[in-house]
């Protein structure tokens, strides 16, 4: 990337809610409530499947899983964000653009590939119920979270660097909160059909292959529950699934949105908007929706923070 006029390049300039300067400061409580609640609850769900012996099973394994990866999710744009949002100079380096491109791709790729794994998951516990603790031991659970990281980690290098190689000639004003693929090729000062393309690719294969694989999980399931004549067994197996199916509508809903649009139709106040939803409410959303829907997390609940009570 060289600078125009060979003048030094040392960073970029997030605009994020400039241009409102009065909602600034009702976003600045709004998100750092929200932000709050979302440690409080992610940090929750992950104490409870390490304290209570009942949820050392695969779900509540990879559910933990989920929730580490909201907390950095999270935690990658949102602090910077409640900065910028109570000071004048809204700046970051150029190496710290890179690195929360790279972090929010990173997270971003693992929940998607995550959350297929959830899926097959569901799948074993509905459809393989006698033999789903020989499907889903422990080393395979490991492996399943092992490479969804890795997937997504490696997906991210290979955009970061992609993202980096276009041209910007000296362009550092981002229209976004953070640094994000759409607003950075906003900036570009060539042609980016050809970085689009391979973006648009990746992008493809990192969010329809989970989905497929979600898709093929549920197909499956809805076909063992219509097999069970009791209405109730019926309404257990679906409730166990329920949790799952509303996060990934919210995830995956946003994630096409954003990164699959054509740049074309790109618009930079409804997507600023619109970006607010994954980095920020989807993991603050994601510990209520698992606990108010969960018997066993709100069981666990009881148990851990009652102890002393009990115990009188």
């Amino acid at each position: 990337m060289e600078p125009k006029n060979g003048s030094s390049f040392t960073g970029f300039i997030l605009l994020g809610f400039s241009d409102w300067p009065q909602l600034e400061r009702v976003l600045f409580v709004v998100l750092l409530i929200f932000y709050l609640l979302t440690l409080l609850g992610n940090t929750t769900i992950i104490a409870l499947s390490r304290l209570d012996p009942h949820l050392h099973t695969p779900m509540y394994f990879f559910l933990s899983n989920l929730s580490f990866l909201d907390l950095c999710y999270t935690t990658s744009t949102v602090p910077q964000l409640l900065v910028h949002l109570r000071r004048a100079d809204k700046s970051i380096t150029f190496f710290g653009c890179v690195a929360q491109l790279f972090l929010v791709l990173s997270l971003g790729g693992t929940e998607c590939i995550l959350l297929g794994v959830m899926a097959f998951d569901r799948y074993a516990a509905v459809c393989r119920p006698l033999h789903y603790t020989v499907i889903m031991y422990p080393r395979l659970c490991a492996l399943m979270a092992s490479a969804s990281w890795f997937i997504g980690f490696a997906n991210s290098s290979l955009q970061t660097v992609l993202i980096f190689l276009v041209p910007l000639c000296g362009r550092n004003k981002i229209d976004h909160f953070f640094c994000d693929v759409p607003p950075l090729l906003k900036l570009a000062c060539v042609d980016t059909t050809v970085y689009e393309s391979e973006i648009f690719f990746v992008g493809v294969i990192i969010l329809f292959i989970p989905v497929a694989l979600i898709t093929f999980s549920y197909g499956q399931i809805i076909r063992a529950v219509l097999r069970i004549k009791s209405a109730t067994g019926q309404k257990k197996a679906f409730g166990t699934c329920g949790s799952h199916l509303t996060v990934v509508s919210l995830f995956y809903g946003t994630a096409i949105y954003t990164y699959l649009q054509p740049s074309s139709n790109y618009s930079r106040d409804q997507n600023k908007f619109i970006a607010l939803v994954y980095p920020i409410i989807i993991p603050m959303s994601n510990p209520v929706i698992y606990t108010l829907r969960n018997k066993d997390v709100m069981g666990a609940m009881k148990k851990v923070f009652c102890w002393g009570y009990d115990s009188r």
